[in-house]
């Protein structure tokens, strides 16, 4: 039998060049950009793990859960993290960033996630990039959720090493990751002897073995129908326009926003400021006395393919987030997803005697209004 996954022709390194070149267009970058052949865990931690060791002296911005996790990798390399933690409902500020220089200024690396998809806020990194460059620290950025929903300029920003995946904004596949490094970067990573080598999480082996070879041959068997997957998606962006994607996630964001304000039954925005709001997600904080986990099963037995879900951890009895991003991000679905959480607590609310109002028009004509 045949089958369009299968029997495929060889994927060559001039293929897989070509859609590494394309990855970097897409970020606006001179530096080297490494496709990883795994998920974007693969890529954050191999960078972290290639440039932290004993000595090195890092500030670990936590605004959402995988801050928490780069700060355990950073301690776990041997370096001292100073964590600056915020609350989730906001974003850091350069302010903030500025004055831990000052209370430490022997910091040398700096970690910070663009867009903390699963919080649902954004940070101000062009602003935080500035100071991290005036301390000559080294600048580490998690841009996987923000990548395709809001520009991700990491020679502008003087970003080091910008990880980003496809499985976002991109629309595309979990599979493969990318990561670019700057020069001073890689030199970091051949100064550490605790740099990951002849490892899957090593980003040295892809210098020394595909970069430095003149991208020739590849280190292993490249995960194929990701690649081709990527190369597809690289391609519908390339289509639509990277301005016209990043435009339709502020939109949807907006609109999400705009719409769960005018919906009513105690619904409100988990970000409390519009300027912290990632355009990637929305995050929405259930009204009091409201399990979310709940309530996003009631909206999601509606219709089960609806971007929604309940927040993580501790998170889940309060948080519900509107992934909106990809194909998902349309006026459509964000009505729809609005109109399936107002039902949802409309039964709700009927069932407790509450009687809390839910104006499902209204959130119809605000999502109608914030996305012309």
């Amino acid at each position: 039998m045949t089958h369009p996954f299968l029997d495929l022709a060889p994927l060559s390194a001039e293929h897989f060049a070509s859609v590494e070149r394309r990855v970097a267009g897409l970020m606006d970058t001179s530096q080297d950009v490494v496709i990883m052949q795994g998920e974007a865990l693969l890529p954050l931690e191999g960078a972290i793990r290639g440039t932290a060791r004993p000595g090195t002296v890092a500030l670990n911005i936590v605004t959402g859960p995988y801050g928490q996790t780069f700060g355990d990798w950073l301690r776990d390399c041997g370096a001292t993290v100073h964590d600056l933690a915020v609350p989730f409902h906001t974003a850091v500020t350069a302010a903030q960033v500025r004055e831990a220089f000052a209370e430490h200024p022997d910091i040398d690396f700096v970690s910070l996630v663009h867009a903390e998809a699963a919080t649902g806020n954004t940070n101000p990194v062009a602003e935080i990039g500035e100071v991290v460059r005036e301390h000559g620290a080294l600048f580490y950025l998690d841009a996987v959720a923000s990548i395709g929903a809001e520009p991700v300029l990491p020679d502008a920003w003087g970003v080091d090493l910008c990880v980003i995946g496809a499985q976002k904004a991109m629309g595309g596949p979990a599979g493969v990751s990318a990561v670019s490094v700057s020069a001073r970067a890689w030199e970091r990573m051949e100064a550490n002897p605790q740099a990951p080598r002849h490892s899957y999480l090593s980003l040295l082996d892809w210098k020394h073995r595909w970069i430095d070879g003149g991208r020739k041959a590849l280190l292993h068997a490249p995960a194929q129908l990701e690649m081709l997957a990527l190369e597809a998606c690289v391609e519908r962006i390339e289509t639509e326009g990277l301005t016209a994607l990043t435009a339709r996630h502020a939109h949807a964001a907006a609109a999400t926003r705009a719409g769960a304000l005018a919906l009513g039954g105690g619904i409100e925005p988990y970000v409390y400021e519009a300027r912290d709001a990632a355009p990637v997600a929305t995050t929405l904080r259930a009204p009091a006395g409201v399990d979310a986990s709940e309530l996003v099963a009631r909206a999601l037995a509606v219709d089960p393919a609806l971007p929604l879900v309940a927040g993580g951890g501790a998170l889940a009895k309060e948080m519900i987030r509107v992934n909106h991003y990809g194909p998902q991000a349309t006026r459509g679905v964000v009505q729809s997803s609005l109109a399936a959480l107002g039902g949802a607590l409309a039964e709700l609310d009927g069932a407790a005697g509450t009687g809390a109002p839910v104006d499902l028009e209204g959130a119809r004509r605000a999502v109608t209004a914030a996305w012309a």
